[in-house]
């Protein structure tokens, strides 16, 4: 699977992970006490929608721009509406023509206390990056491969926060490297909240990715929480594009699970392509 995120920013796909991302760090402001958030493939920060790449895919007239215009209910809104002000903020005039990364909504999110951890190795989208939050203080764009900054960035000084690891999926082995890498990390902070993106393209390896994860994170005495999220636009067709993603929770917000069942229904009508969408939600077992 080739990922230039270019061509998928303000994806369904996006729009369900940075929803989920949002609800994360929303409920780490409830304590004082400082966080920090460590993302380990960061990406550019800023897209532009008007760009050749983000409209040849136009991935996003199908997810940020259906979500923007949808009719949600009075349960759902306020869980959605964070994520949703962010996106408007770098669209001052009303139009749809710029989406943040994962980064730059993250950084929406820090209080004074808070601090960035942002890893990215492709120079062009680094560059990109650090333009986006040059000056600065509280947000360090890191030159470190994110499979490597993982285990040498936790714990970190503040002992809470959100570790989000959204890899490109251009090698065939990220699903066993994603695997590892999380495995390695949260033997040295399993009191972290974890955030692990992956692809739906073949139930066995998100599977074997799943049962790895829920492995690692019951190893830790006490054991860590684990949700699974799966959200589907359309059946899958061989040869299709991507139209089913795949969130990995560790150590989420104990409001999480019942945000998302208030939250998920909603988005299957706006998102859904040919017809609704649908959603998995459970605790994977080991």
């Amino acid at each position: 699977m080739n990922y230039r995120h270019a061509f998928h920013a303000g994806s369904f796909a996006d729009v369900i992970k940075h929803i989920v991302l949002v609800r994360m760090l929303t409920y780490l402001q409830d304590k004082p006490a400082p966080f920090r958030v460590i993302d380990t493939h960061a990406g550019a920060g800023l897209y532009d929608l008007t760009s050749s790449e983000a409209q040849r895919g136009g991935e996003w007239l199908t997810g940020i721009a259906r979500l923007m215009q949808a009719r949600l209910s009075d349960q759902a809104l306020p869980l959605i509406a964070p994520y949703l002000d962010i996106v408007r903020a770098f669209n001052p005039k009303g139009e749809l023509k710029a989406y943040p990364g994962s980064p730059l909504i993250a950084r929406a999110l820090l209080r004074p206390q808070d601090r960035l951890t942002a890893c990215e190795i492709e120079p062009s989208a680094r560059k990109q990056l650090i333009d986006a939050l040059r000056r600065d203080a509280q947000a360090r764009v890191v030159d470190l491969d994110g499979w490597m900054a993982l285990p040498a960035f936790v714990p970190p000084n503040e002992r809470r926060g959100l570790v989000l690891i959204d890899p490109p999926f251009e090698a065939k082995d990220e699903f066993e490297r994603l695997a590892s890498a999380f495995t390695e990390a949260y033997a040295k902070w399993p009191t972290g909240s974890y955030l692990l993106w992956y692809p739906v393209k073949t139930r066995r390896a998100t599977d074997e990715l799943t049962r790895s994860v829920a492995a690692a994170a019951a190893s830790s005495r006490p054991a860590g929480k684990c949700l699974r999220l799966e959200f589907s636009v359309a059946p899958q067709e061989a040869g299709a594009g991507l139209v089913s993603t795949g969130l990995l929770l560790v150590n989420p917000p104990w409001t999480l699970a019942n945000e998302l069942k208030v939250i998920l229904p909603e988005l299957e009508k706006p998102l859904g392509q040919g017809g609704a969408g649908r959603f998995r939600l459970e605790t994977p077992k080991p």
